[in-house]
């Protein structure tokens, strides 16, 4: 055997030990939901589909959606700031988070959009304020497009969902590629973790060893990597939705962070341009998603808007009632 045979084999064993080393396995459901699934946590039906969510606080209604690979605890920093004036309601997404996977497979946008509209039909909800961080952002205003009858006002935290320029973030594009999605899907060690969610903060030092644990937990909880595979697999069903942008009439906040490399600030200009409505707020030195980095200081500004905007929202007959009933 020659030299450059040996050399080869040599690189295929190590690269084989190295793929072996990095394997993860799925973490049974029970096992993360005894870690995470905390009170206030509660399970529903939603079009068979078992849906971890969470329902705190009393007054005006507030839906809160998270982002790609994220969960409902990416919000838990607002929690008590809002709580106290607020009926605050957040939910794991279809494939991710305690949820896990859609059994349908339905992660379309409009598959999502339908789903949505179950969940808050099953909890009777109404009307109410919708907000979302990234990819949660994409659905919240698609949401809002579809069922405008529904939501009051709109909350957008560095949204997903308007056509882009430059390619996705590489730990989201290896689920785009055929080959490369089935080897992620349980090659994710925690380094690789901790990579992807110190590149989302403005400041990574201010990502825990607890922030990472979080993040590893949802991710691994079973079947999310492949629900995550499969979403990724699925194309836009209407990508005309975007086109529908100043049809929004109602109140919106688009909450940015300066430093997001995920989703570049000129986009945060692009949602205030075409929603007539709205008002822009630039959070210096922050990332994707500014309200785990500080919570303290954006929970501040959706208080601002929250509270400036309130005589309006009370204004709509079904509003008024709606609130009534919530207090």
């Amino acid at each position: 055997m020659n030299r450059a045979a040996k050399w080869a084999i040599g690189l295929g064993i190590a690269g084989g030990a190295a793929l072996a080393l990095a394997v993860r396995r799925d973490r049974p459901a029970s096992e993360v939901e005894t870690r995470r699934a905390r009170s206030p946590s509660r399970f529903i039906d939603v079009d068979g589909l078992r849906t971890h969510y969470r329902d705190q606080g009393k007054g005006p209604l507030l839906v809160l959606l998270h982002g790609s690979n994220a969960s409902l605890h990416t919000w838990e920093g607002w929690m008590d700031s809002l709580t106290r004036e607020y009926r605050v309601i957040t939910v794991d997404l279809p494939g991710q988070g305690l949820t896990g996977p859609d059994p349908k497979n339905r992660y379309t946008p409009l598959a999502e959009v339908s789903w949505l509209d179950a969940f808050v039909g099953a909890l009777g909800l109404e009307r109410f304020t919708l907000g979302g961080n990234s990819m949660g952002g994409g659905l919240a205003w698609r949401y809002t497009v579809v069922h405008p009858e529904r939501v009051e006002r709109l909350i957008l935290v560095d949204a997903f969902g308007l056509r882009r320029e430059e390619p996705i973030p590489f730990s989201l594009r290896l689920y785009e590629t055929p080959v490369l999605s089935r080897v992620v899907r349980w090659t994710t060690p925690r380094f690789m973790v901790k990579r992807t969610v110190k590149s989302t903060y403005g400041d990574p030092r201010k990502v825990t060893p607890e922030t990472v644990d979080l993040y590893v937990d949802v991710l691994l909880r079973e079947g999310n990597r492949e629900a995550t595979r499969r979403r990724f697999a699925q194309k836009d069903s209407d990508p005309s939705l975007e086109e529908r942008l100043s049809e929004i009439k109602v109140p919106t906040l688009i909450l940015w962070g300066s430093r997001d490399e995920w989703i570049l600030p000129k986009y945060a200009r692009r949602f205030h341009a075409r929603i007539p409505q709205s008002r822009l707020v630039m959070m210096e030195g922050l990332g994707h998603v500014p309200m785990e980095e500080d919570p303290h200081k954006t929970v501040a500004v959706v208080r601002d808007f929250l509270h400036q905007t309130e005589a309006r929202v009370s204004a709509h007959p079904a509003a008024g009632l709606q609130s009534a009933r919530q207090v």
